[in-house]
């Protein structure tokens, strides 16, 4: 390349002694920008890091330019001052209305746009509506996003599980600021308690992901990003009331200071139990609930963080034969299942920035008590969790390197009750991984990830990870992915159908762990009209083979044993969304095809209770500062059961109205399942007499329509 004597003068002050320190900033929202390129005469020089800054050479420099994907270029003169940051706006090529997204799930702090791995997310805005809408847990919002699945794994406890493209839900990882706090026996109700008032955003990664954050991750990655406190203090009250007699009272305060931080949850549930459809048996089990999360935040300077986190859950849930539930057992009525929780999480977390570097410590332990009971046993048990991690993140110029290693594992403990076959249970693991980012041409980014784990029963997994993303134009961008995972087998793991836990037998030792191989590529259409209209449509596909996959066998005695199948399970398919940005109404649309199939079978392949097509509608209104509208549908295809046969296909509606009553308080009234769908509408949920009943499998709704009134205060 030819090489001027303006930019070989240029390059030549940029490495003498002077220098200036700048920061990149969304001009709108004000958001630092990672990633963004700097160069002089055509010659690449610097890169800004996690926190938007980076540091320049000599100066005066003439025709500085910045260019990041998502944004207009800029040219600058920019004055040396070494005393101060320089701050550098950019303007988003998106509409002045959206929120510059920074994804921390892929580990290396990038924009959503051109992150090389597909990373969908659920931001503060969506968190907000949802704390109103179901301010007790984060299911519903999670089950809204394309090819993601809630099933419901009890009728009568209400546990469900996270399904993505097709998969168990024991395959999909769920993560709580990147920490796995919710694995094996302590996932059990793990998504159904967490808040969304508490949360900053959702992110979401489909396939593969295991090169990232280790074992489970073969279907998908759910992480929960916490709140973290501005300088502007923050209070949000809402107070809640569904028909369904439940009553939800929630607050978080945050407030941030030069040295001192804080953020502080807390939140409570009354459910009463409900027999929806008057066949004596509870639809909704009876539930209080109480969780509480003060974090302590220290500033020892611009550029460190320490955090110190602490997290209690206490949740009692009661559900069976109504005539039991009401002090009235007999002979007959004697059908219960209680479930006392009590989840204790502390966490840790250190980061310090420095240069074009970022290095980050964090650790957590948890502990979590659980007391089963029904009419035939009862068992208190106990499952500790513990993970430590430390990272390095490194980027210069178009390079990105992040490497670390972690170590975590769980102790499983019967504590006191009937007999069971597995009194102890314990698992422990450590990972080094590694992620090499590099971007050229301002349009492309590629990465490379390698992640070794030792497992403490298994042995070793290297786990390889390519991912491309390329912009080809204003318009149009594609990305492409492969990455392998596995998954040790685990009695406690949630399957799609729930055991008694008294009946699972220990994992025999000759059993191998569940290795996957997951293929994606997507192609994306973004466009603006004008500063307030948008259009974004996402085309992708997906692949995943399961190897050796870990398959529960249920003898006649209800005994419950594990075994590897000779052949794989197999789910490909596509998924299709669009967004579209109208003036003040904004609309979203999505549709999902499935073939989720169990090779190991002669016949009957696909898996229950997996809809190939499910489609998604959603239609908002909005009158700035004065409240808004939604409308939601969707579609779920037949699903086959475990017998080979059909269930029938299915429509689901709501409907949602906020209005802003004054400045600080809004009133939101809401209607789930507007028109009463029921999975008992088609069937019975149970058989059996009713003293020892055999529930479904449920594949639809149970608990019919709900109208919910929210009131929310914020300052």
């Amino acid at each position: 390349m030819k090489i001027t004597l303006l930019s070989i003068f240029s390059l030549i002050i940029y490495f003498s002694n002077a220098q200036v320190r700048l920061k990149v900033i969304d001009k709108v929202s004000g958001k630092s920008i990672a990633g963004v390129s700097v160069s002089i005469s055509n010659q690449a020089i610097a890169q800004s890091d996690s926190l938007g800054e980076l540091t320049l050479g000599a100066i005066p420099l003439e025709d500085v330019n910045f260019s990041a994907i998502g944004y207009e270029p800029l040219s600058l003169v920019i004055h040396k001052n070494n005393a101060e940051i320089t701050l550098v706006a950019m303007t988003s090529k998106l509409s002045s209305l959206d929120e510059v997204i920074i994804v921390s799930s892929t580990r290396s702090d990038q924009q959503i746009e051109s992150a090389p791995i597909k990373v969908e997310v659920l931001g503060k805005e969506e968190m907000m509506e949802e704390s109103t809408v179901k301010p007790a847990t984060i299911l519903g919002i999670i089950g809204d996003i394309s090819g993601v699945q809630i099933q419901q794994t009890s009728a009568v406890s209400g546990n469900s599980a996270v399904r993505i493209q097709g998969l168990d839900g024991r395959y999909t990882q769920v993560l709580k600021d990147g920490l796995p706090l919710y694995e094996g026996f302590s996932g059990g109700f793990g998504l159904m308690s967490i808040p969304p008032l508490d949360l900053k955003q959702i992110e979401l990664i489909k396939g593969s992901a295991s090169t990232l954050y280790g074992a489970g991750a073969i279907g998908g990655l759910v992480n929960m990003i916490s709140k973290r406190p501005s300088s502007k203090q923050e209070c949000i009250i809402t107070l809640n009331q569904t028909t369904l007699k439940e009553t939800n009272l929630n607050m978080y305060f945050s407030k941030k200071s030069k040295k001192i931080g804080y953020t502080f949850y807390v939140g409570g549930t009354n459910q009463n139990e409900s027999d929806v459809n008057n066949d004596g048996f509870s639809d909704i089990s009876k539930t209080q609930s109480l969780v509480v999360h003060p974090k302590l935040f220290y500033y020892p300077n611009e550029k460190s963080t320490i955090a110190l986190g602490f997290t209690q859950t206490l949740e009692n849930r009661n559900g069976g034969d109504m005539n039991v539930l009401a002090g009235n057992s007999d002979s007959l009525h004697q059908f219960y299942e209680y479930n006392k929780l009590n989840r204790n999480s502390l966490d840790f977390l250190a980061e310090h920035n420095f240069n074009n570097q970022k290095l980050t410590v964090k650790s957590s332990l948890s502990n979590f008590n659980r007391n089963i009971e029904n009419n035939d046993f009862a068992i208190r048990a106990n499952q500790f969790d513990y993970f430590s991690e430390a990272s390095y993140l490194f980027t210069h110029n178009k390079i990105s390197i992040v490497s670390g290693v972690n170590y975590l594992g769980n102790q499983f403990t019967k504590l006191s009750g009937d007999s069971m076959y597995i009194n102890q249970n314990n698992n422990n693991t450590i990972g080094i991984f590694s992620q090499l980012s590099y971007r050229w041409k301002e349009k492309s980014t590629i990465e490379f990830g390698l992640r070794d784990d030792h497992q403490n029963k298994y042995g070793n997994f290297l786990l390889p990870r390519v991912a491309l993303f390329h912009q080809l134009n204003s318009y149009w961008g594609v990305r492409a992915g492969f990455g392998v995972g596995y998954k040790t087998p685990d009695p406690f793991t949630p399957q799609l159908k729930e055991y008694a836990i008294n009946k699972i037998l220990p994992i025999n030792a000759n059993l191998e762990a569940e290795k996957s191989y997951g293929y994606n590529a997507d192609i994306n259409f973004n466009t603006k009209f004008d500063e307030e209209n948008s259009i974004f449509i996402n085309q992708s596909f997906f692949l995943t083979q399961i190897d050796h996959p870990l398959v529960a066998n249920e003898d006649t005695a209800g005994k419950v044993s594990f075994s590897n199948a000779q052949r794989p399970i197999i789910t490909q398919g596509f998924d299709t969304y669009m967004k579209l940005h109208l003036f003040d109404w904004e609309l979203y649309a999505g549709c999902t095809y499935t073939i989720a199939e169990r090779k190991y079978l002669d016949s009957n392949q696909f898996i229950p209770y997996t809809p190939k097509v499910r489609l998604a509608f959603m239609l908002t209104k909005e009158w700035e500062g004065k409240g808004r509208f939604c409308i939601e549908s969707s579609y779920n295809g037949s699903q086959i059961r475990e017998d080979n046969s059909t269930t029938p296909s299915y429509f689901f509606f709501a409907a949602m109205l906020q209005y802003k009553v004054q400045k600080h308080v809004d009133v939101v009234l809401n209607v789930e399942n507007l028109f009463d769908y029921k999975q008992s509408k088609e069937e019975s949920l149970f058989t059996g007499n009713i003293a020892h009943p055999e529930f479904k499998t449920l594949w639809a709704p149970i608990d019919g329509r709900s109208i919910n009134l929210c009131v929310k205060y914020t300052l």
